[in-house]
């Protein structure tokens, strides 16, 4: 409907060739927002190209940052500390003046619609590796963390946010771990997603396995910001181990 009011529009002010200009443009205006609709995430290409299925570092900034808004909301209160994280955490990653777009961006368009993690996941799970998808869930903690508290509604944000994404429960778990020092050693079980009761080889593979799993290698094609986040989880993975590891002797 759009492009046929600005074609016509455009005939009156400059016969044919403003009915075409406008009727290309109401069809540029009405595909936009099929795109932004249908995919629930914020995507930037042009709709006259298909859909990539890996998702552009803008689209995954800007997605990243409604997840956040998200988690910053979910106890009902906005905290400063939560808000400063976030834009520091952008300004680091992508520096001063990208992160400042990113964030206009997101005032202007994202902010003014309602934020729906579903299809923000649905969007992102097919365009993302698994690695890229646990350190989502590792950053968005770390915005919930911000305050020095995690409360249980950002943990039940972030838990729904995994399962959108269709992270492994037992990722999950390991990830939250990282954020919930216990007296004992539990939180150090849960973080190599073992039991107390494994045996001392069975404590070695699981190390093994989840170092290997988040390495900082497994994100080299991301930003230093993944990078440096997928380092802190994997000293969370050693330090578990070496507290399992002096604990029994080992």
């Amino acid at each position: 409907m759009l492009r046929w009011i600005l074609a016509l529009l455009g005939f009156f002010l400059y016969r044919f060739p403003g009915a075409m200009v406008g009727y290309l443009i109401g069809y540029y205006l009405e595909n936009v927002n099929v795109v932004v609709q249908k995919s629930g995430g914020f995507n930037s290409q042009n709709p006259f190209q298909s859909q990539s299925r890996q998702v552009s570092p803008a689209d995954l900034e800007l997605n990243l940052l409604s997840l956040a808004s998200l988690v910053i909301k979910a106890d009902g209160k906005v905290s400063q500390k939560e808000l400063d994280y976030v834009r520091m955490y952008f300004v680091q990653a992508y520096g001063k003046e990208r992160a400042n777009a990113t964030f206009r961006t997101f005032n202007e368009v994202i902010k003014k619609r309602e934020v729906n993690a579903q299809n923000i996941c649905n969007y992102l799970r097919p365009r993302t590796r698994y690695e890229t998808r646990l350190q989502i869930i590792h950053f968005l903690f770390n915005v919930a963390d911000a305050d020095g508290y995690v409360s249980p509604q950002e943990v039940d944000k972030v838990r729904s946010i995994a399962q959108f994404l269709s992270i492994r429960s037992a990722d999950f778990e390991s990830i939250k771990a990282m954020f919930f020092k216990t007296t004992d050693s539990t939180s150090a079980y849960t973080i190599l997603e073992i039991d107390k009761n494994a045996t001392d080889n069975e404590v070695k593979a699981a190390y093994r396995n989840m170092a290997k799993k988040y390495h900082p290698d497994k994100l080299q094609h991301m930003d230093e910001a993944y990078q440096k986040g997928a380092e802190a989880k994997f000293r969370k993975v050693q330090e578990a181990y070496e507290q399992i590891r002096r604990e029994r002797g080992m």
